[in-house]
């Protein structure tokens, strides 16, 4: 097929895939879809013990070393408000990350590896990774045996903020390590008009939430990055009763792993001892989620000169304190991951989210060039 053709081969593959959205750990329309279409160019599919998730080999004709390239494929559970004629048909649940632009793109640099397949010089695999979105989808392709003789593996993940053509590569941190915790305050209740017989977790919960700032602005170094955000607060029932209970929810992002325990050492510190002076009972529950995105120099440098080959505009982003469990397969072999322009107009996880679909065919050559050019 012609460029032209092409191209809308892959953006009917988007907007399919945008219709059905499935969530994490849900994906078995979504396996089957990009199954199908592996089998259509001929690729042949590696066995697994996950649910969802397909993983393909594309073995040259030459020896050599085995790259992989990833892409996620689940979608969250957002109603979508784009308006678009392919909007999610599936209510309540929508590809507001863009996974369907990256599972586009990467059968896109299938279909391209498989024509030009006598010409490698080892082996690519696809990784259709499941379960992103839990942060922890990327552990279980590695538990599942995905990376073995892998020796290198490259991503990326749509950046509405960039215009169409332009690539954020950088090496070191793109991205942060990503902690959850939940806390539950448990005081004593009253009447409101009695507050001396309580001890009010309310007023707990107010001291904590002002004394959890001072983490980033005064024990984190300014030349360092972190942040505390508390984003949910639950506690009363009524307008003239002191609550015996009230729990709190957040995240923490950090970029470094020294700073990352430094942080939670600090934050355990100010809980129990807030809780401690306002006579509360605390319990604490931490969850730690992926670790920093930390891209590996002499990969990262192979895939920027397969973007400037592309014509691509590269530029070295700052990092981002989103979080993202491609992460998982760096502690384990180099790599790197990119950010990839789509010039949309609201940002991840909004529900009118949308990406400039002419970036699908720019991606696809990206990734098929990248995995070629750490081949050679």
């Amino acid at each position: 097929m012609n460029q032209q053709e092409f191209e809308s081969f892959l953006i009917s593959i988007r907007r399919h895939l945008h219709q059905y959205p499935e969530l994490s750990k849900q994906e078995f329309e979504t396996t089957k879809y990009i199954k199908k279409w592996l089998k259509e160019l001929e690729i042949p599919i590696r066995n697994t013990e996950l649910e969802t998730g397909v993983f393909a080999d594309i073995k040259g004709g030459k020896p050599g070393p085995i790259v992989a390239i990833r892409a996620d494929i689940d979608a969250l559970p957002i109603e979508e408000k784009t308006g678009l004629s392919y909007a999610s048909k599936i209510k309540g649940i929508m590809h507001a990350c863009g996974h369907d632009f990256h599972t586009a793109a990467l059968i896109g640099a299938a279909h391209l590896l498989k024509e030009n397949q006598s010409q490698l010089n080892g082996t690519v695999r696809l990784i259709f990774q499941p379960a992103e979105e839990l942060g922890g989808g990327a552990k279980y392709v590695i538990e599942d045996g995905q990376l073995e003789g892998v020796e290198a593996i490259i991503g990326l993940h749509n950046k509405p903020d960039l215009p169409v053509g332009t690539i954020g590569i950088k090496e070191g941190p793109l991205m942060a390590a990503v902690d959850r915790f939940h806390i539950v305050l448990n005081g004593k209740g009253s009447h409101a008009a009695l507050p001396q017989n309580s001890h009010d977790p309310i007023v707990a919960a107010g001291q904590l939430i002002t004394a959890l700032q001072t983490i980033v602005s005064r024990n984190v170094s300014p030349l360092q990055n972190a942040v505390v955000s508390v984003t949910q607060i639950i506690g009363g029932s009524t307008w003239n009763v002191i609550p015996g209970e009230v729990s709190l929810e957040g995240t923490v992002r950090t970029f470094d792993p020294i700073v990352r325990e430094e942080v939670k050492a600090r934050f355990y510190s100010i809980v129990n001892s807030i809780a401690a002076a306002f006579i509360q009972t605390v319990e604490i529950h931490w969850f730690s989620g992926p670790p920093p995105l930390v891209n590996h120099q002499s990969v990262t440098e192979i895939v920027e000169g397969a973007a400037i080959e592309q014509s691509l505009n590269v530029i070295h982003p700052e990092p981002s304190t989103a979080g993202e469990d491609f992460s998982y397969y760096l502690l384990h072999i180099p790599g790197t991951f990119a950010f990839f322009g789509t010039n949309g107009k609201e940002d991840w996880h909004h529900p009118a989210f949308t990406v400039d679909e002419s970036a699908l065919l720019k991606a696809a050559y990206f990734l098929y060039a990248s995995a070629r050019k750490l081949l050679d």
